[in-house]
């Protein structure tokens, strides 16, 4: 596999989340928490949040967990991407 490749899969996975954690997000809004659609994006989503969510402290009403995740994925995946395409 070329390192390309890898880096090109790395992003492509990266963006995948990203949408999959936005539209969680507007589907939390929207939707019945019992909708399978919902139900099948927590089960994708929520593992991911549960750890942020441990360490950040509540803020009320808003979770900034998803934005915190997004912002992870993304950085990571650029991070990865540098190290790859450097070699």
């Amino acid at each position: 596999m070329s390192l390309l490749l890898l880096a090109q899969l790395i992003s492509l996975t990266a963006n995948v989340l990203t949408i999959l954690i936005f539209i969680w997000v507007i589907a939390s809004w929207v939707l019945n928490p019992y909708h399978p659609v919902r139900e099948a994006l927590d089960r994708i989503v929520e593992p991911l949040l549960a750890p942020i969510r441990r360490v950040l402290p509540t803020t009320g009403a808003i979770d900034f967990s998803p934005m915190i995740l997004m912002i992870l994925i993304i950085l990571a995946a650029r991070i990865l991407n540098s190290l790859i395409l450097s070699l």
